[in-house]
């Protein structure tokens, strides 16, 4: 965990990669939960006999659960202190270049981009790369902006 105390601090580190998160098993539960609340019934998440026989050998995460994920990750990553709040932005870029099986473990890495002075705050331009334990290919790499209000 990196703490930057107060976005001049932050700023010092645009350009680099500030580390990775700790590890996060996805569970079925997880997977269940998540297809309640988003009404994504699918049978490749939530379905393990059929899925048994489908393309992947089980049930996968839903790509936009492991996108869900990415501020919790984050958060183990690094925090800026001395800010009266910070948001989530949006993105600019979001891929799912492989599955994440369930029973999977993912950690995320995260590389700051940029920091940009704004009428609100500061935007915070990060790469964030979700990683499957043991996997070849990230399963998400998506480009996030956040608002940083001093």
């Amino acid at each position: 965990m990196r703490i930057f105390q107060g976005t001049e601090e932050l700023e010092s580190a645009v350009g680099t990669h500030l580390g990775y998160s700790g590890w996060h098993s996805v569970t079925q539960k997880q997977i269940d939960t998540f297809a309640e609340a988003t009404g994504d019934h699918q049978w490749i998440h939530v379905d393990p006999h059929r899925a048994a026989s489908g393309p992947f050998g089980t049930t996968i995460a839903h790509g936009y659960l492991t996108l869900s994920l990415v501020p919790m990750l984050v958060r183990q990553v690094y925090e800026v202190r001395g800010l009266r709040m910070g948001v989530n932005y949006g993105a600019n870029k979001l891929r799912f270049p492989a599955p994440v099986p369930v029973g999977s473990t993912l950690r995320a890495g995260v590389e700051l981009l940029a920091l940009s002075p704004g009428a609100r705050g500061y935007t915070v331009t990060s790469t964030v790369t979700v990683e499957t334990e043991g996997g070849g290919r990230p399963a998400c790499v998506v480009e996030t902006l956040s608002l940083l209000v001093p």
